[in-house]
């Protein structure tokens, strides 16, 4: 007979109590899955909202240096400032963005799933 179903008849309570401390690593690994996954998504929305600005105030530079000379043009260099602060700002964002999406998601129960199907291929080879 194999050995957990020795187990699973002798003591009960100690398979119950594994599949609790399961059910608690799994609840663990998905508050931190889902705290990277919205910080990503926070910095996603910073990327597109900065990204969005930038395409606007290039737009209106653009206008602007179309309607004005360049003679009378005081400070042409902020027609190129104005749009190019917040696509850094986009730039950075998205870059934290993918930072936070390398997160490993529910490593802990991986590592304890593996764990426990070696000491059950342990236990079942004679």
């Amino acid at each position: 007979m194999h050995p957990l179903l020795i187990l699973l008849v002798t003591k009960p309570q100690l398979l119950v109590d594994h599949a609790q401390a399961y059910a608690a690593l799994c609840h663990e690994d998905l508050g931190l899955a889902r705290n990277a996954w919205q910080k990503q998504l926070v910095w996603q929305a910073v990327a597109l909202c900065s990204l969005s600005v930038a395409v606007v105030l290039g737009g209106v530079a653009l206008m602007l240096w179309a309607v004005t000379p360049v003679a009378q043009m005081h400070a042409p260099w902020v027609l190129w400032l104005a749009p190019a602060v917040p696509l850094c700002m986009a730039v950075l964002a998205n870059r934290r963005a993918s930072q936070h999406s390398r997160c490993e998601a529910f490593a802990n129960l991986s590592r304890q799933i593996s764990a426990d199907l070696a000491l059950l291929r342990a236990v079942a080879t004679p």
